[in-house]
């Protein structure tokens, strides 16, 4: 385990860097070693903020092969009482406009239209439900027991730099998380390549039908799945698409390839002194994505996401950079 110190600094700045003589002193064992280099980053072919294709450089660094899971939060919870922000009443002076009566501890929560809905209006689908959060999914009286393995979600960003500090370790920005999603492969559509299908083999929890008022379930899941369960990229990373969106460190800008003003201790990483309105970059997509809706369980895919958004396909996974 990392020292006070180093996880104040990750916690402050989601980004600690260890030379390879503290690596020793880090729970290492289980994640995956990647020597870094460059690679061709972002899309041409899907949606305005991939683009444009750029050649990157990150440099060498630990991934843990899952995304974190249920067992793995609760344990953290267990070791530190950590509240999670949706564990805790909004802050009135952060949202004046809002209705009082929401001004209580929850999350948003996926609720599956009844007949079709227009794609324009998100919430026929996502509502802020009392009570939501890690510990109850769905809202009160629902519970993570029995999805033990299943990602962890209702996690703002705030949360998962908590979690990476009391392991050690950060969060990956977002050129570190593409690098790994893709496996190796050079500009491909998918981790595995350019079929969406190969075989006829699904290789992610996506959605099947048309979103949000069907699902088909052809892939054998209505909501998350547990980590692991599809086929890991040539890195031997899991879920890298679909299942849940990943928090990065990254602030998010309408094309990767602007660089950003300000940084922490890493160029455009987010600290929790970075504003409030201000969004981070999310990767991967979810269960939720549907080639009609959201075609982005795609390491090249992009989303910002403010400090606060909690919902219940949002997790994350964690780094640990080397510094030679």
């Amino acid at each position: 385990m990392a020292t006070t110190e180093t996880c104040k600094n990750a916690c402050q700045c989601g980004a600690s860097t260890n030379s390879r003589e503290t690596l020793d002193e880090l729970w290492t064992k289980d994640m995956v070693y990647l020597a870094g280099g460059s690679f061709f980053m972002g899309s041409d072919n899907f949606y305005r903020e991939e683009r444009p294709i750029r050649e990157a450089h990150v440099g060498a660094f630990y991934i843990d092969p899952y995304l974190v899971s249920n067992a793995d939060f609760a344990q953290f919870v267990d070791a530190t009482g950590y509240v999670t922000y949706s564990e805790r009443a909004p802050d009135p002076k952060l949202y004046p406009h809002a209705d009082p009566d929401l001004l209580v501890p929850g999350s948003l929560v996926f609720t599956k239209p009844e007949g079709r809905v227009g794609l324009r209006d998100h919430s026929a689908w996502w509502s802020y439900v009392p009570g939501a959060c890690w510990r109850s999914p769905e809202g009160d009286g629902s519970t993570y027991i029995g999805r033990e393995r299943h990602p962890v979600v209702h996690i703002t960003y705030e949360d998962a730099l908590a979690y990476a500090a009391w392991t050690g370790k950060s969060l990956p920005t977002e050129a570190e998380w593409e690098f790994a999603a893709r496996g190796g492969l050079d500009r491909a559509t998918y981790p595995w390549g350019n079929d969406p299908q190969p075989d006829g083999k699904f290789m992610a929890n996506t959605w099947q039908g048309p979103f949000p008022s069907e699902n088909l379930q052809e892939d054998g899941f209505e909501g998350t799945s547990p980590v692991g369960f599809y086929p890991p990229n040539a890195y031997g990373l899991y879920d890298v698409v679909g299942n849940v969106w990943e928090w990065t460190s990254s602030v998010y800008t309408l094309s990767h390839a602007q660089a950003p003003t300000k940084s922490c201790c890493l160029p455009g990483q987010a600290s929790l002194h970075t504003p409030f309105e201000e969004r981070l970059v999310v990767k991967g997509g979810s269960h939720l994505c549907a080639p009609n809706y959201c075609l982005r369980y795609r390491p090249a895919a992009r989303q910002g996401q403010t400090l606060d958004s909690s919902t219940s396909h949002i997790g994350f996974r964690c780094i640990v950079r080397i510094s030679e």
